[in-house]
């Protein structure tokens, strides 16, 4: 399997890491860490990373992480443009926080079922009224797109992928060497807000 990870600037690091290191542990997968121009792209927390232009990156996957970075590409009409064409073509597309708003907001997500960071949920709903937002879960599924809550669920939300893909106990295994205590229930939030 070959990850495309689109970064950009003030991307939120364990957005993308966090899946990174899951998916990263599945035997011959491989990583490619893109943005739209290439270069070194910063993270919000100041973390360099250099990347390939996106035109040059080529996988199966595409992961896009969230952080304060995908406001001003909500109101960018190239980038957009791209993202659908990518998200279009990719095998799997897969969104953390607030990568789902521009999933939403370049159509990829009309129609279907998704969630996004709860702080932000107000903002992300506004980027796709189309979606069937869903204010109570830690990740959710719809054919070939999964998008999780905020920040750490993107870890949930990945091992929950290599569960659909390879099986719970692949997903344990990677848990297990990790020593990360897996949130297995999509739908057990923590963080939504109860009415």
């Amino acid at each position: 399997m070959k990850v495309v990870l689109l970064l950009f600037p003030h991307f939120e690091t364990l957005d993308a890491f966090g899946p990174a290191e899951v998916l990263g542990r599945l035997p011959g997968c491989q990583i490619v860490y893109a943005s739209v121009q290439g270069g070194i792209c910063r993270s919000a927390q100041g973390v360099p990373v250099m990347t390939v232009p996106l035109s040059e990156a080529e996988g199966e996957v595409l992961l896009l992480p969230g952080g304060m970075g995908t406001r001003p590409l909500a109101e960018d009409q190239g980038f957009l443009e791209i993202l659908a064409r990518r998200g279009a073509k990719a095998q799997y597309c897969l969104s953390v926080c607030t990568g789902s708003a521009l999933l939403a907001r370049c159509g990829l997500l009309d129609g279907r079922r998704a969630t996004s960071n709860k702080k932000s949920f107000a903002w992300v709903k506004k980027q796709g009224e189309n979606v069937c937002w869903q204010p109570a879960a830690r990740w959710v599924e719809d054919g070939k797109f999964f998008t999780s809550s905020g920040i750490s669920a993107g870890m949930d939300m990945a091992l929950g992928f290599v569960a659909r893909l390879y099986g719970r106990q692949q997903a344990l295994a990677i848990a297990k060497d990790m020593e990360y205590l897996w949130n297995e229930d999509p739908h057990r939030d923590p963080f939504a807000k109860r009415v």
